[in-house]
């Protein structure tokens, strides 16, 4: 028997450090050749680290969250025969994590938490880049104890924590793919413990803050930082606009039918030529300001896996029914985890809508290097006064929305943002102009 050592190999250039965001091997572990030993993430991409050799894991470099140095140990694996020592010459597979997150081996602490990156590329000879779903990790056969089937599909961490919960693993549904999740488990819990007389609270859980999550953490805390955000919010009365949506949705035509947010994206672009300061990207560190002439438009998307924001490619070109394509397109490759690279960056103005959940008004955070990001709130129906045509007023039932934008005062004056918004007003209370 021989020791094999896995280190961890270069996987961008310029990296001198990746994260472990997953482990798929704990030590004790038997592997094949090619078998997925760990998840690392760098800055722009996750890769999959797959094992040179066939063996036993004789120990592991950290823990998921830790952060480890270009060449050091990741893995050593105990093999049969005389092997010298591994070079960084693993196979890497270089995948963006959108939908589903590997699970977690066990660990002092667990949780759940989506650790997920959008690959932005890497560079090396051994990784090859893919959009595709992340698989989950393998599960080691274990006996089954209590209640719980050994034949059911959960990691031990899942299996774990059902144990201390005192669920049957048996009667949990899994959400999809047939592999139980700590989702599943919320949900079961929910449905079965929430409304029980005397049902204990739920205890209490210690989340590491890592991969997707960490990721956006520290990108909304350098927004915050470093940009002076000022909102404004007005309210507009969309009535009419909805009276034409739903005129345009009764054409019969073979069209995808539309919601509210292709026509305010046609608003949005019609406007932003008069106003280029807001569709912008501003290096600070460069001190120069880049005022594009397309709008690439950013489309703020809640997936399984995270906030992410695909981009609406030369949106300014695009008609309603061509916009409402690529929305359905675009969010739902974000949320099935293939979206192409090129379509989760570059984007250079942002829109945010939490539809129905929308609240009364918001105050969005701008995409960093971005200089502005815009944002529709729940449609309302309240009781306005209206012309009555014979020079007085009446009162009438109306469909109101606010739009909340949020913009960097280092760029865009107070002015010119209300000024933005209230142009994009006038084509929102007059839909006509946004079909002329």
């Amino acid at each position: 028997m021989a020791l094999y050592t896995f280190r961890l190999p270069d996987i961008g250039e310029g990296i001198a450090e990746a994260e472990i965001v997953a482990w798929h091997v704990q030590p004790g572990d038997t592997v094949g050749e090619d078998s997925p030993l760990a998840d690392m993430m760098t800055d722009k991409a996750t890769v999959e680290m797959e094992s040179p050799v066939a063996g036993r894991v004789v120990s592991i470099a950290g823990e998921v969250g830790d952060r480890i140095p270009i060449g050091s140990m990741l893995v050593e694996i105990e093999v049969a025969g005389e092997v010298g020592e591994g070079a960084s010459t693993g196979s890497a597979r270089t995948e963006p994590e959108h939908d589903e997150p590997a699970p977690v081996r066990p660990e002092p602490v667990e949780g759940r938490l989506p650790d997920v990156e959008v690959v932005q590329g890497a560079s090396t000879s051994s990784a090859r880049t893919e959009v595709v779903q992340e698989q989950p990790a393998p599960v080691r056969a274990e006996p089954a104890t209590g209640h719980q089937s050994a034949r059911v599909l959960a990691s031990p961490a899942v299996r774990q924590r059902a144990r201390k919960l005192g669920i049957d693993l048996a009667q949990v549904r899994p959400s999809q793919d047939g592999r139980l999740r700590h989702g599943d488990l919320d949900q079961f819990l929910a449905y079965n413990r929430s409304y029980a007389p005397g049902a204990a609270a739920r205890a209490d859980e210690q989340v590491k803050v890592i991969g997707l999550r960490r990721r956006i953490a520290e990108n909304m805390a350098a927004s915050k930082r470093a940009i002076p955000h000022f909102s404004y919010v007005e309210e507009c009365d969309v009535t009419a606009l909805e009276e034409l949506r739903a005129q345009l949705n009764a054409g019969g035509l073979d069209r995808p039918r539309l919601t509210m947010l292709p026509l305010l994206i046609v608003a949005i672009c019609r406007t932003l030529p008069q106003f280029p300061m807001l569709n912008a990207r501003y290096d600070d560190e460069a001190g120069v300001v880049t005022r594009h002439g397309a709008v690439h438009l950013g489309m703020a998307t809640q997936t399984p896996a995270g906030l992410m924001v695909p981009v609406i490619r030369n949106a300014q070109a695009m008609n309603p029914w061509a916009l409402a394509r690529e929305i359905a397109r675009l969010a739902d490759a974000a949320r099935n985890g293939t979206a192409k690279p090129d379509e989760l960056s570059g984007s250079t103005f942002t829109i945010t809508s939490l539809g129905p959940l929308g609240g009364v008004a918001t105050t969005p955070v701008i995409n960093r290097p971005e200089v502005a990001i815009i944002g529709p709130n729940r449609i309302v129906e309240r009781p306005m006064f209206m012309p009555d045509g014979l020079g007085g007023e009446r009162i009438a039932k109306r469909k109101l929305m606010n739009i909340s934008i949020s913009c960097d005062h280092r760029v865009v004056d107070g002015w010119d943002a209300a000024s933005f918004v209230q142009a994009v007003k006038k084509l929102i209370e007059t839909p006509a102009l946004i079909l002329a």
